[in-house]
């Protein structure tokens, strides 16, 4: 077995397989669905989530999520993964992933077939969790990583970063303990321009903020750059130098996923390290970006990368690489709780995201038990499962559409 084989076919322990053979025998009896038509005008919160159920034929459920394309993606579980699961051993969550994921190759991968698979991965792990009355972390490896460090990604909600980052950053600090910021300036650029070209001027506007958070706070924070993939090579190369003065923590997504080649390109172009992943999906993608040697930093979103079974494999490959991991969680809250059990349970964890305008603003509307930073970290729940609780009136709330196959 050579050693692409052994990576891809070894990464997950026995002793899981063990732990799952503990929980009661069941059967899945009935899938649900829930998500919001017209997201933010519709709820007091911002629903750009699907959240996908799972119930088995004890009464234990278990809840997943993926985003954006919510419509898409609820329609999908009803019309063809549900037949796949209905009467299913939810205690086999590898046989479960493996025959979902070669069945949705013949379509696209990486599309909404991942992006369900992710789900319905999720909610399985928080099923069996319940079943033995245990948190996942336990599942996964136990608490490598008791509390989990954090970083803020600049979503609207007081303060516009691009005038006012100093804002954030010292609300950051004072209320929550968080010293690392993550922004977007040089997003406008690339819109006016359409992806093609960088100038000088744009380059010094897009520094205000940089510079401005540097001058404030010196090196005691963090500052990391977000750039959704929209750039080309030569404007990424000139963009990565301009920025080496300020010293970010890393440059994320600069280019569109699956280039490698042209990663490496950046990464020996420049001196500050490159993050890449957070669009990807499957192991063998990651597996690909880890061999480039590119990235100094591998990101997953466990919501659209194959759910916590997929991301504990990449994090192993990364692992034995000598990388660490950077779980992206822009999405909805189960996708944060999800990654905080993986985070705890990786012995290669850097940092993970977190977004203040959620924790301060929609999780309080719609959990009864939302997770908020404190000294810069969270800790996971002790409760079984994911230990998420949805408010009732949320999963219920008279604008979602809720659909059920059994």
């Amino acid at each position: 077995m050579d050693r692409r084989h052994f990576l891809l076919s070894a990464l997950f322990p026995l002793a899981a397989r063990h732990i799952a053979e503990a929980a009661p025998a069941m059967k899945i009896r009935q899938i649900d669905t829930v998500y919001w038509p017209k997201g933010r005008d519709s709820a007091p919160f911002w629903p750009h989530w699907t959240w996908v159920r799972i119930t088995a034929d004890n009464g234990v459920s278990g809840t997943g999520e993926t985003y954006p394309v919510n419509e898409t993606e609820a329609a999908f579980v009803h019309s063809f993964v549900a037949r796949m699961l209905v009467g299913r051993d939810p205690r086999d969550i590898d046989r479960i992933w493996a025959e979902c994921y070669r069945a949705f190759d013949y379509r696209i991968t990486g599309g909404t077939e991942m992006r369900v698979l992710s789900a319905i991965d999720l909610a399985l792990w928080d099923l069996l969790a319940k079943s033995l009355n245990t948190p996942v972390y336990r599942l996964i490896g136990g608490k490598s990583n008791p509390r989990v460090r954090l970083y803020n990604t600049c979503f609207p909600h007081k303060y516009d970063f691009h005038k006012e980052p100093d804002r954030i950053m010292r609300e950051l600090i004072d209320s929550f303990g968080i010293k690392a910021i993550k922004i977007w300036p040089f997003d406008r650029a690339a819109q006016r321009n359409g992806n093609q070209y960088v100038t000088n001027a744009d380059i010094d506007e897009a520094l205000t903020p940089v510079r401005k958070l540097r001058d404030l706070f010196s090196m005691d924070i963090e500052i990391l750059l977000e750039f959704h993939s929209n750039w080309n090579l030569p404007a990424a190369i000139r963009i990565a130098k301009a920025l080496e003065p300020y010293k970010p923590m890393w440059l994320e997504d600069m280019l569109l996923p699956g280039n490698f080649h042209q990663y490496r390109q950046l990464a020996e172009a420049t001196s500050l390290p490159l993050t890449i992943g957070e669009r990807m999906a499957g192991r063998r993608p990651f597996l690909q970006l880890i061999e480039s040697r590119a990235a100094k930093f591998v990101m997953f979103d466990v919501c659209w990368c194959g759910g916590i079974s997929e991301a504990r494999k990449i994090a192993s490959m990364a692992e034995a690489h000598e990388l660490p991991v950077a779980p992206h969680t822009a999405g909805g809250p189960l996708l944060f709780y999800a990654s905080t059990h993986l985070a705890t349970a990786v012995t290669n964890l850097w940092i993970q995201e977190s977004c203040q305008r959620f924790y301060e603003h929609d999780w309080p509307l719609m959990l009864e038990n939302p997770i908020v930073p404190k000294e810069g970290s969270v800790e996971a729940p002790e409760e079984p499962g994911f230990g998420m609780r949805i408010k009732p009136e949320a999963w219920s709330h008279p604008a979602a559409v809720a659909r059920t196959t059994r």
